[in-house]
Order: C-alpha cells, then structure tokens, then sequence
C-alpha cells in the first residue's frame, strides 16, 4: 500500500525560532508525519538564513514560481491526497491550478489567524475610532472568507476567531477545525528546575518585528507604558527582541533610559527564563500569540492586552493580568516584578492554561479522524458546499485568466 501523500504551500520557508508562524507550521507538519504522510513543502518564497531545514525531518522541499504553468505540471505529476494551504494567500494563488488538475484531492487551509480581523483592528486603531462591523468587512476579510469556502476544511487557531466567523460570517461550522498550538504538557520537573523569582530580573517582550502589529506595541511601549514602568522600577530594564530588525527598531533603543533592542534570539527559553516579567501590549492582531505560549512554557508571568490574550485562557485565570488602560497595564507589571507570593500565583496559572487547554494528546486523534472523514466523504461534504463550488467556479474563470494573461507577459 503506497504512503498518503501531503503538498504543503507555504507562504514562507518555515522559521520557528523567528515567528509564532513558523512554530505552527513545524506543528502541522509533524502532526501529519505521525499520520504517515510523505510531505512536500513547497513556496515562491526566498530561503533565510533562519529556515528550519525541512529535510532534517524528512520532509521534501522545493521552490515553485508564481503565476507559472510549471505548477500545473508538477502537481499533477505528485497527484497529493491532501494538498495544505499556508494562509489564504497561496490558495488564492494556487488553488485553482490544484483543482485544475488534481480535482480529487482534498484542499486544507491553515489559516494562520483571521487576517480579515486583524485589518479591521488595525483599521479601527488608525482611525481612532472604536472597533465594529464596518471595519470588520474589508477587503482582506472578504477574500479570505472566499478562500475559506473553496477549501474542504479550514483550520482555526483561535476559538474566539471560530466564533466569529461562525455567528457574524454565518459560515457553516462544518468547514472550520479548532486547532490551536500544541503543546507536551508542563511536568513537575520540568517545573522545578525553572529559575525562581529571586534568580530573574527585568521586563521581556519578543516578537518578529516584521510583523506590524509587533512594531506597533513596540512603539507604544517604549512611548506611553515603559515610562510609568521605569519611575517606579528606576533599575529595571526592557529587553525587547525579535528578528529582522531594522533601523526603525534600532533608533529606539535607549540605553539610559533602560529600553534595550536585543534583536535576534537563537534560544528564546534562555532570553525569557533570565526575565521576571513578559509585557505584551498589542493593540491589534489576531489568532493566538507565540510570546505568550513562549512565557508559560518557561515560568513567566505576562501584562497583556486584550488582544493579546485573546483566545489563550478560556475561562481559566491569566497568568498575570489583562489590562488595555496604560496606566493599570503598568501598575499590575509593577506588583507583578514586586511581588514574589503574587508572581508565584500567576506562574501557576499559566501552566494550568497550557496543560488543561492546549495539550497535544487532546487534539492529535480527533484531527485524525476528520481528515480521514474528510477524504472519505469528500463528495458528500462538497455537495453541501454550493458556495464554495460558486467561487471555485468564479475563480476559475477570473484569477485563472488573469494569471494565464501574466503567464503570456512574462513568457
């Protein structure tokens, strides 16, 4: 019996150490190895020097060309039982030519996190207005639900997201999957050799600092929350890291004033094991924040917004505070730093969060089982999916175009 077969079509080469994004890829790619899949990973995008070697797990690697018939050809030939889409970019790109020419193989979107929720907030922000349902239907939203609808399933990181998308979008629960970071549950030993309180000093923040909502806290940091913080603590520091900096975060580096730009971290469980506090002040964004999940995994209390928090604790306590009032969101990252009982508290909440709600062993077999319900039943469940066979169809006949019309351009 020959081995399933998985094309995965990445945004980007996967880098865990780099982005919360990479981690979840790296996630879903051994989530389907321990299903016996073969594995193809394939991307328009350019190699760093911070992409995970594939190859080291036994997956397959390739680059492919946009808006190129050379595609069409190569997967046809690799004819994959189930092709995953990393954001609802590449399925805009590629899904047509995958439909195209492997009709029968089942189409799953990664959704990363609700793109279209994340522009609405980032809209609503620069308009100083209040968040609502006309910053929420942008365009971003509008083409990343229609992505949603051509594909067999799509994978959501965030509960809050689902809701969303199920209660305002109307979509049908039946093509959306909870599937959030998984993560091997926190063990009393691993616990108990995690640096104390008293070994631990200064604030924490970690981000991609490409990614523009990270940018943003970034600023607002260093200008409206790091200067509540640093005339009550006049000895502690920020250390703030994350890769890809440029000069916009190099300028805001200040030594005097204790607000260090650290950059790139190879090991991100040292940098935040040596720190006290990790402070997450986003604005905007969406779906779940690898700087949180990093904190509790090693002891780390966190000051987070809203936003921040969003669809990490369920009805569990924060492991520290949620607060979006500057002024409480440095109030609580003082007693926290200040307060060794209260510290403590929060650490363990924290790890309840993780064990209890995000445990891999919860979620491997039941994933399992839909995908195998899924390309069992395909026809069944694409029948009951006119929509998506609407905008397939409009797809088809309008991005296809387009991109053969490029194709003539650059041929």
């Amino acid at each position: 019996m020959s081995s399933k077969t998985l094309l995965i079509i990445g945004f980007v080469w996967p880098e865990p150490n780099s982005s919360a994004a990479g981690i979840r890829m790296l996630q879903l790619i051994n989530l389907f190895i321990e299903q016996g899949f073969e594995i193809t990973f394939v991307t328009a995008a350019n190699h760093s020097d911070k992409t995970f070697d594939l190859s080291s797990i036994g997956v397959k690697t390739q680059t492919i060309e946009l808006n190129n018939p050379s595609f069409d050809i190569f997967v046809k030939e690799l004819n994959p039982d189930i092709v995953l889409f990393d954001r609802f970019m590449t399925e805009e790109q590629f899904g047509w030519r995958v439909t195209e020419q492997c009709p029968n193989t089942l189409r799953v979107l990664d959704t990363e996190d609700f793109h279209g929720l994340r522009k609405g907030r980032e809209l609503a922000l620069k308009a100083a207005e209040e968040f609502s349902i006309s910053h929420l239907q942008n365009n971003t939203t509008k083409r990343e639900i229609a992505s949603l609808y051509r594909c067999d399933l799509s994978l959501i990181i965030s509960e809050v997201e689902k809701e969303i998308l199920t209660q305002q979008f109307k979509i049908d629960a039946s093509l959306l999957y909870y599937l959030p970071f998984m993560i091997e549950p926190i063990i009393k030993s691993e616990i108990a050799v995690l640096p104390s309180f008293e070994s631990r000093e200064h604030f924490i923040t970690i981000g991609n600092f490409l990614h523009p909502p990270n940018f943003d806290a970034i600023q607002y940091l260093k200008k409206t929350i790091w200067p509540l913080i640093k005339t009550r603590l006049p000895n502690a520091e920020m250390h703030v890291y994350g890769a890809y900096e440029s000069q916009k975060i190099t300028q805001l580096n200040d030594k005097k004033d204790g607000f260090l730009i650290k950059g790139y971290t190879k090991d991100v469980n040292e940098v935040m094991q040596k720190a006290k506090v990790c402070l997450a002040p986003l604005r905007y964004g969406a779906g779940l924040k690898g700087k949180l999940f990093d904190a509790i995994q090693n002891g780390t209390p966190s000051v987070m917004s809203t936003i921040a928090a969003e669809g990490l604790f369920g009805r569990l306590e924060a492991n520290g505070f949620i607060e979006d009032n500057p002024d409480a969101f440095a109030t609580k990252a003082v007693a926290l730093y200040e307060n060794s009982n209260l510290w403590g508290i929060q650490q363990q909440l924290g790890f309840k969060t993780l064990n209890e709600r995000f445990n891999s062993a919860a979620f491997k077999t039941n994933f399992k089982n839909k995908i195998t319900d899924l390309s069992d039943n395909k026809d069944h469940y694409r029948k009951h999916n006119f929509t998506g066979q609407l905008l397939m169809h409009h797809t088809l006949q309008s991005t296809k175009y387009m991109s053969k019309w490029i194709e003539e351009k650059n041929s």
